[in-house]
């Protein structure tokens, strides 16, 4: 059984379209990607999930039942990517408090908070209030108040935001550990890097509407080109007799070809060994995430800048 169906969801503004007949399934454990670059929908449709929103029409099915927003939110836990924390109250008594909001009885929520302060180095923070923190604290923080409950769907709006490279990676290895717990998690991040690591399941949405829909290994065999890097123990000599491949690229001891339709790998390979040139590498190159969200959004109907993918 699904932990979250999406079907059909619209949520319209006047004579905008915020989000335009958008539908996807989650399945427990995963680690989903939810793409577009800034005014595609992303945020409308995550205030619907979690209630914060109705939908104009269409419907969200949570463990296989419709979505209650007033039973099932406490199910749900949800870190915006603007701070939702209160600045002047001290720390540990507001992850208790935010605890206790989710249903926890004050004696759990204040081990539960414990063991995470614990594992995430915040001992020390207990009595400081969150005007004290830097952006990066403040983000280790919210994520702890987001998942403590042990939520069955966790969203996660740029958690890396502000972050050194260790704590980021301390929290990549707890978000691995919580859909290893069957969590499932909604991952929204303009960092197509992060996705390409993190998540197993993707869809890129664009001014309201899903334009991607697949496995991230999926998309990236469905758009890659038939480009392949041949390594050389010493430089190639000038190609002739060949009706495989183009030479697309060029350095030294390598080159980048790109294979005909009607052609297969075997037959560059066996082109070279024809020519008695000593191979090191044959790789394939598949396209970047990148690389395919900007081919697909720029230059046609749906197109909308996507400045915040290439940073």
């Amino acid at each position: 059984m699904n932990v979250l169906e999406v079907q059909h969801l619209k949520k319209y503004y006047a004579t905008q379209k915020a989000v335009d007949d958008v539908s996807f399934t989650l399945a427990p454990g995963s680690i989903f990607g939810l793409l577009g670059p800034n005014g595609a929908g992303k945020t409308t449709l995550i205030r619907m999930i979690t209630g914060i929103f109705f939908p104009d029409d269409g419907q969200i099915m949570f463990n296989g039942q419709k979505f209650d927003p007033i039973n099932d939110v406490v199910k749900i836990g949800y870190m915006p990517e603007e701070r939702g924390l209160y600045k002047k109250m001290k720390i540990g008594e507001q992850a208790v408090y935010l605890s206790k909001l989710k249903g926890l009885s004050k004696t759990d929520a204040t081990r539960r908070v414990k063991e995470w302060f614990i594992k995430f180095q915040m001992e020390s923070w207990w009595n400081k209030k969150v005007e004290d923190l830097s952006k990066g604290m403040s983000q280790k923080l919210q994520f702890v108040t987001t998942v403590l409950h042990e939520p069955k769907l966790i969203i996660l709006d740029e958690p890396f935001s502000g972050l050194d490279p260790v704590n980021a990676n301390l929290i990549k290895d707890e978000i691995y550990n919580l859909a290893q717990r069957g969590s499932s998690i909604i991952f929204s991040t303009h960092r197509m890097e992060q996705v390409e690591e993190i998540c197993d399941h993707i869809i890129l949405m664009n001014k309201g509407q899903k334009i991607l829909d697949g496995t991230v290994k999926g998309v990236k065999q469905q758009y890659k080109e038939n480009l392949f890097s041949i390594g050389f123990e010493s430089q190639p000599s000038i190609i002739t007799g060949n009706s495989a491949f183009d030479v697309v690229g060029r350095k030294e001891h390598e080159l980048v070809v790109k294979i005909k339709d009607d052609h297969k790998p075997n037959d560059v390979l066996q082109h070279f060994l024809n020519q008695n040139q000593s191979i090191t590498s044959f790789q394939e190159l598949l396209p970047s995430l990148n690389d395919i969200f900007i081919r697909l959004v720029e230059g046609t109907p749906l197109s909308r800048q996507f400045e915040k993918i290439t940073e």
